[in-house]
């Protein structure tokens, strides 16, 4: 399943270079995440059911284009890979022009809410890999 999320820079997200700080990427692309996972309806509380939570562990970002102020955005995610207890998800942050400006690998783990060690992929979560 691949998901795309609109969003719009803000003011607050420029730097004293006058784009989009690195660190903001890394915030669009968690809020593209949090769609993937919304639209697959794995919400926190049904993961939390579930006896598991997933954490970011490593990622991979190449930041290929500058962003400024006022630009329109599209951050599309979808999966990559999934092993037992962890999974890559692909994501991009698309311009309003089509061009590519970022892209990064983002691995995650299924984490056991109990004992906060790594766990085998519910189900639920696995269906959603190819």
């Amino acid at each position: 399943m691949k998901t795309s999320l609109e969003i719009v820079v803000r003011p607050t997200e420029i730097d004293v270079n006058g784009h989009v700080n690195n660190a903001k990427y890394l915030e669009y692309l968690e809020w593209g995440r949090e769609e993937w996972y919304e639209a697959g309806e794995l919400h926190y509380d049904v993961l939390k059911a579930l006896g598991v939570q997933t954490v970011t562990v490593n990622i991979n970002i190449s930041y290929r284009k500058e962003i400024r102020q006022g630009e329109k955005l599209t951050i599309t995610t979808e999966p990559k890979s999934a092993g037992r207890s962890s999974f890559v998800l692909l994501q991009r942050v698309w311009n309003g022009q089509g061009e590519l400006c970022a892209d990064a690998e983002v691995t995650s783990v299924a984490m056991d809410v109990e004992t906060r060690k790594s766990r085998p992929m519910p189900d639920e979560l696995r269906k959603m890999f190819p």
